[in-house]
C-alpha cells in the first residue's frame, strides 16, 4: 500500500517578504517624523496634556516590541528621537503609566476590495502567577490570572479588525456581537468563520443580523433548533449538510479550514511575550491593542504569499 503524497507549499514572493522581514528589525520604521509630537490644547479647565496620543502610543508601541520597563522605554525613545535628529521631549515615565489608563490606541489596518470575511477565536494570556518552569519545579505558588483575547481577523489582508479583552470567565459566543459591532456597518461582512464554541443563537442571530453567512461547525451533541427565526434555520441547514455529507467534506466545501489562520495569529500575539506587563484592566487592554496594533503593521511590511506545489 503506498504512502499518502504530502502537500509541498512554498512562498512566492520570497524577495519582498525578505526585505519584509528585514524592515522588522529596524528602529526607526516605527517612527513617523510628521506625527503630532506635542498635544493641541483643547480649551478645556485644567492642565492640559503636552504630548499627544500619538507620542505616548509610539512610546508604548517600543515598550510592547522591546519589552522594557518604563523607565528603560523613555530612554530608548530618546536615543530613537537623537538618531532621527529629532528635538522633542520625552514623556517620563510616570506620564507614561498615567496616560496608558485612558489611550485609545488607533489600530492601522488594510481594507480589500469586496466582501469581509472574518475569522473569529479567542485564547488566554497570563497577568500574574509563576511562569511555567518554575510551576513545574516547584509547584503552583499562589493565584495565576489568566485574561481572554478575543480577535476577528480578516482573510485578505490578515489584519485583525476587531478585538475585545475580558475576564478569563467570560465565554466566547457572548462577544462575539461586540466584536462585529466594531466593523463599521457601511463594510459588507461575507462570512463569518468560527469553531463550535460560537454555535450558540445569540451568535448566529448577530452574524444573519449583519447580513453574512455563518461557517460554524455543529457541536458534536447538537440537535435541531426551533425554526422561529431566520438565524435557526440557517442553523438547521447546516445541521442537515453536516449529516448528509459528513463534518469532513462540509468543512472542505465551506472553506472552514482557513480557521487555523486565526489560530496561528494567536501565536504572534504572544510573541511578544506570554504574560502582560500592566496589572490594572484598562492598562492590560491598552498594551492588547498596541499588540494588536503592531501586528498589522507588521502585516503592512509585508507578508508571505504561500502556494502550494503540485
Amino acid at each position: 500500500m503506498s504512502k499518502p503524497s504530502t502537500a509541498r507549499y512554498r512562498v512566492a514572493n520570497w524577495s519582498d517578504y525578505n526585505a519584509a522581514l528585514k524592515k522588522r528589525g529596524s528602529l526607526l520604521v516605527w517612527l513617523d517624523k510628521d506625527m503630532t509630537w506635542l498635544a493641541a490644547h483643547e480649551g478645556r479647565p485644567g492642565r492640559p496634556p503636552v504630548f499627544s496620543n500619538a507620542a505616548i502610543q509610539f512610546c508604548l508601541s517600543i515598550k510592547v516590541l522591546f519589552k522594557l520597563p518604563l523607565r528603560q522605554t523613555a530612554g530608548m525613545v530618546a536615543s530613537l528621537l537623537r538618531i532621527a535628529g529629532l528635538d522633542w521631549p520625552v514623556p517620563d515615565f510616570s506620564t507614561l503609566c498615567r496616560r496608558q489608563k485612558t489611550l485609545a490606541v488607533q489600530i492601522p489596518y488594510r481594507r480589500a476590495n469586496g466582501p469581509l470575511n472574518l475569522l473569529v477565536d479567542s485564547t488566554g494570556i497570563k497577568f500574574l502567577g509563576d511562569g511555567e518552569w518554575q510551576a513545574r519545579k516547584h509547584g503552583v505558588r499562589g493565584c495565576r490570572q489568566w485574561r481572554k483575547v478575543h480577535l476577528a481577523m480578516d482573510t485578505a489582508t490578515s489584519d485583525i479588525r476587531a478585538v475585545e479583552f475580558t475576564p478569563s470567565r467570560d465565554g466566547d459566543s457572548p462577544i462575539l456581537p461586540e466584536l462585529l459591532d466594531q466593523i463599521p456597518e457601511k463594510e459588507q461582512i461575507g462570512t463569518v468563520t468560527a469553531d463550535g464554541a460560537y454555535d450558540t443563537r445569540r451568535c448566529y442571530s448577530a452574524i444573519i443580523d449583519r447580513n453574512a453567512a455563518p461557517i460554524i461547525p455543529i457541536r458534536k451533541n447538537g440537535r435541531p433548533w426551533t425554526e422561529d427565526c431566520s438565524a435557526a434555520r440557517v442553523r438547521n441547514e447546516t445541521l442537515r449538510a453536516n449529516r448528509h455529507y459528513g463534518r469532513a467534506f462540509w468543512k472542505r466545501w465551506t472553506g472552514y479550514h482557513a480557521q487555523s489562520r486565526i489560530e496561528a495569529k494567536m501565536r504572534c500575539l504572544k510573541a511578544f511575550g506570554e504574560r502582560i506587563a500592566a496589572r490594572e484592566p484598562d492598562r492590560q487592554t491598552a498594551e492588547i491593542h498596541i499588540r494588536v496594533a503592531l501586528m498589522n503593521r507588521f502585516n503592512a511590511l509585508g507578508t508571505a504569499e504561500i502556494t502550494r506545489v503540485e
